[in-house]
C-alpha cells in the first residue's frame, strides 16, 4: 500500500512524513511513504504508476493547486483516499466535491492524523469488499465500492453500478452483505453514501443527477449517517 504526501513546503513534508512514520510504527500498517513537492511532479509519477492508495495533499501550491489536482485525479478515475492538509479553511465545500476523506488544518497533530489514516484504511478495505450476484446466465463479482444504489421491484432487486444487474433476492438479504457506507432511505431503496450529492425532505440526489425517494422517517438518520461518513 502506498501513501503519498504532496506539499510545496519541504519542512511540512518532513513533519508529515514523521507523523505518518510514527503512525505506521504504532499500527503496523504496511505502508510505503512517497512525497512530491508539486502537483505536477505527482501527476507525472501517477501517470507512470497509478498504484497510490492514500494522498495527503496541500491545497495552495504553485501553478496547479491541490484542489485542481484532486479534480483531475477524480475525473481520471482515481479511487485513492484524499486527505487535505492545509492552512486554509476556504476550500472545505470543494473538498466534498472531490470525495475527500477529510480536511485537516495545519499544524496537524499526530493523534488527529492517525485517526484519519485509520479511517482511510477502513475505506480501502471497503473498496475490496465484493458482492457476488447470481444471474440467469452466470455469476457476477461486483465491488460494493462501485454500487450507487439498490432498488427492489416485486421479486427482483436491481443493483445499480457501472452496469445494472437484477437478481431474484430480497433487498433485506442483500443489505446484510453491504457495509456501513450504505443507508436504507426507503423500503425499496438503499443508497451508497459516497454517491450522494444532496438531500431534501423527500429525495436523495446522486452525483449523476439520479433522484431517489426518501422516506420521511429516514431523513434525520440519513443526515447523521452522511455526517459520520464524510
Amino acid at each position: 500500500m502506498k501513501l503519498v504526501i504532496c506539499d510545496d513546503n519541504p519542512a511540512d513534508i518532513d513533519y508529515i512524513t514523521g507523523l505518518v512514520g510514527e503512525w505506521r510504527r504504532q499500527t503496523g500498517a504496511g505502508v510505503e511513504i512517497l512525497s512530491f513537492p508539486s502537483a505536477e511532479a505527482l501527476l507525472f509519477a501517477w501517470e507512470e504508476n497509478r498504484d497510490m492508495d492514500i494522498l495527503l495533499l496541500d491545497i495552495e501550491m504553485g501553478e496547479i493547486s491541490g484542489m485542481k489536482l484532486a479534480r483531475h485525479l477524480r475525473r481520471a478515475g482515481a479511487a485513492m483516499q484524499i486527505v487535505f492538509i492545509t492552512g486554509y479553511m476556504d476550500y472545505i465545500a470543494e473538498g466534498y466535491d472531490v470525495e475527500a476523506l477529510h480536511y485537516l488544518l495545519k499544524p496537524v497533530t499526530g493523534e488527529r492524523l492517525g485517526q484519519v489514516l485509520d479511517r482511510a484504511l477502513e475505506r480501502i478495505r471497503t473498496r475490496e469488499h465484493m458482492l457476488w450476484l447470481t444471474l440467469q446466465d452466470g455469476v457476477v463479482r461486483l465491488s460494493v465500492y462501485e454500487i450507487r444504489y439498490l432498488e427492489v421491484m416485486r421479486n427482483y432487486t436491481t443493483v445499480h453500478g457501472a452496469e445494472d444487474y437484477s437478481v431474484k433476492r430480497s433487498l433485506n438479504d442483500l443489505e446484510r452483505e453491504l457495509d456501513g457506507g450504505f443507508y436504507r432511505i426507503h423500503r425499496s431503496f438503499i443508497v451508497n453514501l459516497r454517491f450522494v450529492k444532496r438531500i431534501t425532505r423527500t429525495e436523495v440526489i446522486l452525483k449523476d443527477g439520479t433522484a431517489l425517494p426518501l422516506s420521511r422517517k429516514h431523513y434525520e438518520g440519513l443526515n447523521q449517517a452522511l455526517i459520520a461518513y464524510f
